[in-house]
């Protein structure tokens, strides 16, 4: 088992770098209150551009080591990432106080995979915090059929026994499915997408039970599904040579050291990567906007302090934001008055999309910060579009706790519509990020105009937040 990379090595890898845009002025509060249109004026796609090429340089301090750029948790390019804003942030002569939050994580690695199915090598994925095939060997068996989704014992039949098995997805967590399969006695899972594209995702925290877990696209899986439920016997080979680790990684908390202490607007994104590639726009691009707008915010003072955060583990879990919120006190809790989320700001193939957060399903205040982001599309002439507040990034821990949030991003891997395209232009049918969890997300797999848009977006909304001091008496929402 490889040895897991400790926070030690932060100072290796930060000395190997040579640390850019330290940031302007900032060493002292200005007189100057926050302005929305005159902070989204400093935000530039000049800057953005040259954040993700100084990131990049940092994710390929983890190539000796995993043969490829990426910012996982745990590896040089990750602990590189937090000496890089750490740094930039302490540039700012003293406008924040800092803060490191260190926890333990599940990190895994997949080193080698491969799956056939009769006489096809399909192209698969394999699933984040996957274990090994057995002593990291091949695995046969026949590839049998969970019942319905694969979400109870009663699914999965007798013949699961020493079989690789093909689960349908969808109700519960990949996780779910995979620990009920290795309960059931299989030796490894394959799990089919609903959509016809492909399948990523996270078994999440391990499980003894869990087996060697892999993911095939709808248009692929349905296929094997059809043969199956024909009758067609079909038999299977499985390698995965991988590792699950515990590791120790940090968040980081930056909050001004001006503005009331007992009413804070935060805006946070995730420092990390999947292990496949070096996160640019995954989620390069929602951190380093977090960062831009920091270093352009100490220009200005604020009324209200301003809290940033930059999530360790993301891609494992929503590990570092689920963790921060659950470790505040109950006074601390009511102090954070409205979290804005910042995940993939830059997606080639992007449309703009904000959450559709409504105050009658989350915490109120929610819907008011929504409605910032769309009345600001709309007033720069911008299409727009809703999408679901479903849990699946970092705002998920804040609005179970009671915090109202929002936020804004351009796309994963769902497919652009023809209509789409009609409104923000690129390609229907395709990724609105073709290199999502893959190693071509790169320098080459961010919109820069994109970027640039949204960054002032997300300045728009925090201004009116940092200069209000007025709170409703019956809620938690902003008024």
């Amino acid at each position: 088992m490889r040895p897991p990379v400790r926070l030690a090595l932060a100072a290796a890898a930060a000395s190997a770098l040579q640390i850019p845009l330290q940031p302007p002025n900032g060493a002292n509060v200005q007189p100057v209150l926050v302005e929305s249109d005159a902070l989204a004026d400093r935000v530039g796609a000049g800057n953005l551009q040259k954040r993700a090429e100084a990131l990049y340089e940092i994710a390929e301090l983890s190539v000796d080591e995993y043969g490829h750029p990426t910012r996982v948790i745990g590896s040089r390019g990750h602990l590189g990432t937090i000496n890089y804003i750490k740094s930039t942030l302490d540039g700012l002569g003293g406008y924040y106080n800092l803060s490191d939050q260190i926890f333990s994580a599940v990190s895994g690695s997949v080193y080698q995979a491969k799956l056939v199915i009769g006489d096809v090598v399909p192209s698969f994925t394999t699933m984040g915090l996957t274990p090994a095939t057995e002593n990291k060997e091949p695995v046969h068996g026949d590839l049998v059929l969970v019942g319905d989704l694969g979400c109870k014992s009663s699914d999965y039949p007798d013949t699961a026994m020493g079989s690789i098995l093909l689960i349908r997805r969808g109700e519960c967590s990949f996780g779910q499915k995979s620990e009920l399969a290795g309960q059931a006695g299989a030796v490894a899972a394959v799990v089919v997408n609903s959509e016809q594209d492909e399948i990523h995702g996270t078994l999440g925290a391990p499980s003894p039970n869990h087996v060697a877990t892999f993911g095939l696209s709808g248009a692929t899986g349905g296929g094997f599904i059809e043969k199956l439920e024909s009758g067609e016997v079909l038999d299977a080979i499985a390698y995965m040579d991988a590792d699950v680790d515990i590791i120790e990684t940090m968040n980081i908390v930056a909050q001004t050291t001006h503005g009331d202490p007992d009413n804070c607007v935060m805006l946070g994104g995730h420092s990390d990567s999947v292990t496949e590639g070096p996160g640019i726009n995954d989620d390069g691009s929602g951190s380093l906007s977090v960062l831009e707008v920091a270093v352009q915010l100490s220009h200005y003072k604020v009324n209200n302090c301003v809290r940033f955060g930059w999530w360790s583990g993301e891609e494992e879990g929503l590990l570092g934001s689920n963790y921060y919120v659950a470790s505040l006190s109950e006074e601390e809790n009511a102090k954070l008055r409205l979290f804005m989320d910042y995940d993939m700001m830059a997606s080639p193939n992007f449309a703009y999309q904000v959450y559709d957060a409504t105050d009658a399903a989350n915490p109120v205040g929610s819907e008011k910060l929504r409605d910032l982001y769309t009345a600001w599309y709309e007033d720069h002439g911008l299409n727009y579009s809703l999408i679901p507040f479903d849990g699946r990034s970092d705002y998920d821990g804040f609005i179970r706790h009671g915090i109202p949030a929002g936020g804004i991003a351009t796309g994963a891997e769902g497919v652009k519509t023809e209509a789409e395209e009609d409104m923000f232009g690129g390609r229907a049918g395709e990724w609105y990020d073709p290199c999502y969890h893959q190693l071509c997300d790169d320098l080459h797999n961010v919109n820069l105009t994109a970027w640039e848009v949204n960054t002032k977006a997300s300045t728009f909304a925090l201004s009116p937040f940092a200069l209000s001091t007025t709170r409703s008496t019956a809620n938690a929402g902003w008024v």
